[in-house]
């Protein structure tokens, strides 16, 4: 029983995690349809998203997302249970199998009524969060429909700057630092990446007033990012240079979008004289097709052109310091709806994120219903 077992290890009233991912393809023959689940309607051509496909299908039509959610879910079991945590960890999908409504009936049918839930996003947008709340509220009104007993379900706060996020990326920083030749190695600059989104959608990510110019996304980003510039300075004495930049963008070319992108960046350091870049993608969990494209491929290229020695620093991926994180995280969270205090930790100048979002966080141009926050639908 709950009152039972030592409060630090205690996750009532949740009775599971769900790992909530983006979803990719995993052969040739899933890549459009995939492309269709994700872009639904936008009234995109097919013959257009066999264009985009092409990234897919220079990696055999892989996306490496679902091993590496495959990675982080075995992760996020093994440090459960090693740690006496004794709850179940499912994994669903957005935009590809396992589609997050079976899932979630899956669940449902194995009497799960209480689901805490990690999105493999850590950041504030509508992208990041919102539109995952979104996704819920179609999931469960999917299941609502077919006469199922609901759920409730809580989204884990954002974890940008938790410690189990924040220290893999540093050690990746110093490793892709200690790869430079020594001659550059300490004059070397730092380009944090992370998705480049509309500049509206920035700016809504949290009241302008409070985050400034490109709201909570950019704040955020920002925070992370001088966090790893003073721990790199700890550890080796060295001021690296840095900016926050931007890649893989996908809109119209009329509409404003977050820059600089990450190839024109890098032409730029080599103009301004850099010796050497490290690409650091601070905004991605694991090693997706966007950083496998647009970082280990575009932007590669693009640095052998202008002859600048480059890396790219490691993302957290299924690190054991990031299951653990999850973890805190959730008995954080249980801790808070027994009503019992508990350590929030967070690193940097932000401190920890909210529990549940806001009337109207991160909006859409359509209003839609979003689970797990103030202005659910869903008890």
């Amino acid at each position: 029983m709950s009152d039972q077992r030592d409060p630090a290890r205690d996750p009532a009233p949740y009775d599971a995690l769900l790992l909530l991912s983006f979803g990719g393809p995993e052969g040739p023959d899933d890549v459009v349809p995939f492309l269709e689940n994700v872009t639904r309607g936008r009234g995109i051509p097919t013959e257009r998203l066999k264009e985009v496909g092409q990234h897919y299908f220079l990696f055999g039509g892989v996306s490496p997302i679902n091993d590496q959610n495959r990675a982080l879910l075995q992760a996020l079991r093994k440090d459960f249970a090693e740690h006496g945590l004794d709850l179940p960890v499912y994994w669903g999908n957005r935009n590809w199998a396992p589609y997050l409504t079976d899932v979630l009936r899956e669940m449902v049918r194995d009497g799960r009524r209480r689901i805490a839930v990690l999105a493999t996003s850590a950041y504030a947008s509508y992208s990041g969060c919102r539109q995952y709340r979104e996704n819920l509220a179609d999931a469960l009104a999917a299941l609502e429909a077919e006469g199922l007993d609901l759920p409730r379900v809580d989204k884990l706060r954002h974890y940008f700057n938790h410690p189990g996020f924040v220290r893999p990326m540093v050690d990746g920083v110093l490793a892709s630092l200690a790869d430079l030749p020594a001659e550059v190695r300490d004059s070397a600059q730092l380009a944090f990446t992370t998705h480049s989104i509309p500049t509206a959608a920035a700016d809504a990510s949290g009241p302008e007033e409070e985050h400034g110019e490109g709201g909570a996304y950019v704040r955020q980003h920002l925070d992370v990012a001088r966090l790893i510039v003073d721990a790199v300075r700890e550890e080796t004495g060295v001021q690296h240079p840095w900016e926050l930049v931007y890649q893989s963008r996908s809109g119209a070319p009329h509409i404003p979008w977050l820059e600089p992108d990450i190839c024109d960046h890098l032409e730029e350091r080599r103009t301004a004289g850099a010796p050497a870049v490290v690409m650091v993608p601070v905004g991605f969990v694991s090693d997706h097709m966007e950083v496998l494209y647009d970082l280990d491929t575009e932007a590669m290229a693009r640095a052998a052109e202008l002859s600048l020695p480059v890396r790219r620093s490691a993302t957290v991926g299924a690190d054991p310091r990031f299951a653990a994180a999850v973890r805190e995280l959730l008995l954080e969270r249980a801790a808070a709806e027994r009503g019992v205090p508990a350590e929030r930790c967070a690193l940097g100048a932000l401190g920890p994120s909210h529990d549940l979002c806001p009337v109207g966080c991160c909006p859409a141009r359509t209003p839609k219903p979003a689970a797990a926050g103030a202005d659910s639908p869903f008890a």
